[in-house]
């Protein structure tokens, strides 16, 4: 059965930082995409930043460019998220995923497995 624990949420002050790691078991997804998604209250759930298998690609969505960074650790099954310089628009509960794919795949509907998600909480 695959699972997939996300770690690392919290209550930070803007302009803080946070490390977000999702640790996967179950399989071995050393040939696919991971990635983060996120969804605040009331809103739908929104692509965050994907990483190819090899780690080699990343592709980020324009809200967080420059200020987040996926990274991924075959040998552990983990991708990790930093976010940096935190905004109060940041707040959500973020989710990791699997595609079962080798490029960077965006869409929600690209992705098969998913988390329970960790919630953070930026205050102004």
């Amino acid at each position: 059965q695959v699972q997939l624990v996300e770690s690392g949420g919290g209550l930070v002050q803007a302009g803080g930082s946070l490390r977000l790691s999702c640790a996967a078991s179950g399989r071995t997804f050393s040939s696919y995409a991971m990635g983060w998604f996120r969804q605040a209250p009331g809103k739908e759930r929104e692509f965050v930043a994907t990483i190819n298998w090899s780690g080699g690609r990343t592709y980020y969505a324009d809200s967080v460019k420059g200020r987040f960074t996926i990274s991924r650790d075959n040998a552990k099954n983990t991708v990790y998220l930093q976010m940096n310089s935190l905004k109060p628009e940041d707040t959500a509960v973020y989710y990791c995923a699997i595609a079962l794919h080798l490029g960077v795949p965006t869409r929600r509907s690209d992705y098969e497995y998913w988390g329970q998600g960790t919630q953070v909480t930026v205050s102004s």
